[in-house]
């Protein structure tokens, strides 16, 4: 591969790692567009695009075909090499901490699915949607998973796409209000956990509790509510059972979520949604096309029921 590498050094050889870019969204056994269309888009002449596709056939990133009058067909590609010569690097996603074996399955499928696009794939952890997103937009990472409801708020005020969307328990299993033991509902001056870090927590929590004007809020992660109704610093919240459970110990009653509405945004909340950024995302449009979505929600339930040991 020396030899290639010098070569994609050339005028040629930079035509040819744009192409690549381009070839990543294209199927085998498919037609190709034509040269003079691919030298339009590249802003090139005809024989540099002739050249720069020869240059990826000679790497094994690609294999084509003359079809005569129908064009020319990609017969089969090398995702692998095609994503090495774009230059496009490793997608970076920013996920929940890993705390919950739901999100353990979820960050195990998501790597797989985009090993099997042919993309490089990380994950950092970082805790709020809120935070992940600031991440994205200040392009520290390519796409951020949160909750489909936290998704749907932050599209209203930034400049971010919905990528995907992997339906219900695939973000968390169920909400439910946790009220500690000895606590009354509908005591005056009733402390309420809140994480203001966590979009749709805080919505969730503050929806449970509208009209209540005599609610003290008091703030907390997940990691703090043990401590905070065993000192009785906290009475009640509205939380993520993934998290909870075998957390708090006995002196905790979980109660249903109240009306209609709150159920309806509780449903949004456990669906797993992946945002990324309006421009300059040309990586993930490389491979959004190819990935296979079925992959990332079918190992997270094997990850669910012990049958695969998470790996991420």
């Amino acid at each position: 591969m020396n030899g290639f590498d010098e070569r994609f050094l050339t005028r040629n050889g930079f035509a040819a790692r744009q192409l690549a870019v381009l070839l990543l969204g294209h199927e085998p056994d498919t037609r190709l567009p034509r040269v003079r269309d691919f030298a339009e888009e590249l802003g090139c002449g005809n024989g540099t695009v002739q050249a720069a596709l020869q240059l990826l056939e000679e790497a094994g990133a690609i294999v084509t075909t003359a079809r005569g009058h129908l064009g020319t067909f990609l017969v089969r590609s090398d995702r692998a090499i095609l994503w090495r010569l774009s230059g496009l690097g490793t997608l970076l996603a920013a996920m929940p901490l890993p705390y919950s074996r739901r999100y353990e399955g979820l960050a195990t499928g998501l790597r797989s699915a985009f090993e099997q696009a042919g993309a490089p794939f990380a994950i950092t952890f970082m805790r709020g949607a809120g935070a992940r997103t600031t991440a994205l937009l200040d392009g520290k990472v390519d796409l951020v998973v949160l909750s489909r409801l936290a998704a749907d708020r932050l599209m209203e005020k930034h400049p971010v796409q919905l990528l995907a969307d992997l339906g219900p328990a695939t973000y968390v299993g169920a909400h439910g209000l946790l009220l500690r033991e000895g606590a009354q509902l509908d005591a005056p001056g009733l402390r309420v956990a809140v994480d203001h870090a966590s979009e749709d927590q805080r919505v969730l929590a503050e929806r449970a509790f509208a009209g209540r004007s005599d609610i003290e809020w008091v703030e907390s992660s997940y990691m703090q509510l043990r401590d905070l109704f065993a000192s009785k610093q906290a009475d009640a919240t509205v939380w993520n059972l993934d998290e909870v459970q075998g957390r708090l110990g006995m002196a905790v009653d979980v109660l249903p979520l109240g009306d209609e509405v709150t159920r309806d945004l509780a449903l949004r909340n456990s669906s797993a949604a992946i945002i990324g950024r309006k421009e300059g995302a040309q990586a993930l449009a490389a491979v959004r096309d190819t990935l296979d979505l079925s992959v990332v929600t079918s190992l997270q339930t094997e990850v669910l029921k012990g049958e695969r040991m998470p790996s991420y």
